[in-house]
């Protein structure tokens, strides 16, 4: 479980496909903190810890290939830029929202407007209808997670949402790698999945 605050974009050190299977070494500045096993968000998706170097600075994740297929893990290169977030500790505050790690779809940058300082992100998706009824949509002012950030959505349409980054979020995370095209990851709001799939029962 995550909440979506952002701690630091690592970088992809090296990609090595097995297979169907896709294993990403990457580094970031809490490898030390980190042991095999551990659930840790990269891009919003939940990938597990296979392998610590901590002399090094180094670890790897394993994503299979439905993973791939749902996400733009499979675009990153040598040298992307990745948001990461540990598991959310359960003695402290929600800064964001629930974040479980599991991406529904992906999305595309349209269009990217700088505002005194900050920036407007607007976002495509793909819109179904019948994933809209059971949860799988925006509205205005509601929680998104784009690329495992926690967001509010502002512009909600059928198939688009904007978001409003700060300084210290474009810096922070891959936010500023940002172009028009780039693909980007999207988990909706599980609070009004739950709710959707209750309201089905009426």
């Amino acid at each position: 479980m995550f909440s979506g605050i952002i701690e630091e974009a690592g970088k992809v050190v090296s990609i090595e496909k097995d297979k169907g299977n896709v294993h990403f070494t990457l580094t970031c500045s809490f490898v030390n903190e980190l042991k095999v096993d551990q659930s840790l968000s990269h891009n919003g998706v939940c990938l597990t810890v296979v392998w610590v170097d901590i002399e090094n600075k180094l670890y790897k994740v394993t994503a299979i290939q439905e993973t791939l297929d749902k996400t733009n893990l499979g675009n990153l290169e040598q040298g992307s830029l990745v948001n990461l977030e540990r598991s959310m500790l359960m003695n402290g505050r929600l800064d964001g929202h629930i974040v479980q790690g599991h991406v529904d779809q992906t999305a595309t940058c349209t269009r990217i407007d700088e505002a005194d300082g900050s920036w407007y992100f607007t976002f495509e998706y793909e819109f179904d209808q019948e994933m809209a009824k059971k949860g799988y949509m925006t509205v205005e002012k509601g929680s998104v997670t784009v690329n495992g950030v926690s967001l509010t959505v502002v512009n909600s349409k059928d198939n688009s949402f904007q978001v409003a980054i700060i300084p210290y979020t474009y810096e922070v995370t891959n936010f500023h790698s940002f172009e028009m095209g780039t693909k980007v990851n999207l988990e909706f709001d599980i609070i009004g999945k739950y709710l959707s799939r209750l309201m089905s029962y009426k």
